[in-house]
């Protein structure tokens, strides 16, 4: 994160974070590297508006134009849903389903 920041160009460099950093990440900076007129920028999620965007998706999923299945990583039962948590903390889960239904 930082060496992607301090590389922006002054007075007009912009960097953009993606994705979820790890739950300990720090990030420092000299301040200068603001006042220089650097820009940083996050995204979660890639900015998607659900409203919006949702639409497409399910039509391109039922056109077989898109494979979610291949991103899922577990299934679980809302019974273990703290199952699912631990996943996501240790980075073994891309995607993880938690059924209503037993």
């Amino acid at each position: 994160m930082i060496s992607a920041f301090e590389c922006v160009h002054d007075g007009w460099g912009v960097a953009v974070l993606v994705g979820v950093p790890h739950k300990d990440a720090v990030f420092k900076t000299h301040p200068m590297n603001l006042l220089n007129e650097r820009t940083l920028k996050g995204t979660f999620f890639g900015n998607y508006k659900p409203r919006s965007d949702l639409p497409s998706v399910v039509e391109k999923y039922m056109s077989k134009e898109l494979e979610v299945e291949k991103f899922i990583t577990h299934t679980v039962p809302f019974s273990e849903i703290n199952k699912a948590f631990e996943y996501m903390l240790r980075g073994e889960g891309l995607r993880c389903i938690i059924r209503m239904e037993e």
